[in-house]
C-alpha cells in the first residue's frame, strides 16, 4: 500500500502552500464527486484531520475529478513497478478498495482500506487481505483464486522477485498455503481457516505482511 500512498502524497509534499482550515473543504464541493466531511471521515477512520487533509490533497492531485478508474490506478501503480507487470495486481487490488464495484474508487473508499491496512487491527488486516485473495467474492478462496494472486505479485515484482521465479514457484507457495489453511480439506479456505492460520504460522505470518508490503 505504500506505493500508492507515495504517489498520493508526493506531489503535495513537494510543494507545500500555506493553508486555511476551511480551504480542503471548500476544495471538496469543487469536484464532481464531493467526499464525506472529514470530522465523518476522522470519526470512521484511525486517521486525524491533519492525515486525511494530506490524504485528501494528493488524491486530488492525482484525481480532480474526485474519482480514480482503474485505468488510472494501473497507471499510477505501474510507477512503482517498473521492472515488472503490475497490471493484473492492481486490477485485484482496485476490486479491493471498490467496495461497490462501481468501476471507481472514491476518496472514502480509498481512506476506509488504507484505514483497515496501516491502522486496523491484526484481524482487519487478516479480513482485508482474505476478501483481496477471494476474486469472486463467495466467501472463500480456492486454489486457482490464490494462484492468481500469487502470480500476478511474482509478475509485478518482476526480476527482483527472489529466489529468482521459476514456472511453478506460484504454484509451490499456494499448495503450501493450503496444506496448512484448508484444514477440513474440501478445497476451499474460508475466512476463519484463512485468519487462525496466518495467526497460528510465524512463516505464513511473515509471508502475508510480505504481500501486505506490495499492497
Amino acid at each position: 500500500m505504500g506505493a500508492v500512498v507515495g504517489t498520493l502524497t508526493m506531489q503535495n509534499k513537494q510543494r507545500r502552500i500555506p493553508r486555511d482550515k476551511g480551504e480542503d473543504e471548500l476544495e471538496m464541493t469543487m469536484v464532481s464527486h464531493r467526499p464525506e466531511g472529514l470530522q465523518q471521515l476522522e470519526a470512521q477512520t484511525n486517521f486525524s484531520r491533519q492525515e486525511l487533509q494530506i490524504l485528501y490533497r494528493g488524491f486530488k492531485n492525482e484525481c480532480p475529478s474526485g474519482v480514480v478508474n482503474e485505468d488510472t490506478f494501473k497507471h499510477i501503480y505501474a510507477q512503482f513497478f517498473p521492472h515488472g507487470d503490475a497490471s493484473t495486481y492492481a486490477h485485484y487490488l482496485f476490486n479491493a478498495f471498490d467496495t461497490t464495484n462501481n468501476g471507481s474508487i472514491k476518496f472514502e473508499d480509498f481512506v476506509m482500506g488504507l484505514s483497515t491496512l496501516l491502522r486496523g487491527t491484526l484481524r482487519d488486516k487478516l479480513e482485508w487481505t482474505f476478501h483481496l485473495y477471494d476474486i469472486n467474492r463467495d466467501g472463500c478462496i480456492n486454489r486457482e483464486e490464490m494462484t492468481e494472486i500469487v502470480r500476478a505479485i511474482y509478475d509485478m515484482m518482476g526480476k527482483y522477485t527472489y529466489p529468482a521465479l521459476k514456472g511453478d514457484v506460484p504454484q509451490q507457495h499456494v499448495d503450501a498455503f493450503f496444506q496448512k489453511m484448508d484444514k477440513n480439506k474440501d478445497g476451499v479456505v474460508t475466512l476463519e481457516e484463512f485468519i487462525v492460520a496466518c495467526q497460528e504460522d510465524e512463516m505464513m505470518m511473515s509471508s502475508m505482511q510480505l504481500f501486505e508490503n506490495v499492497m
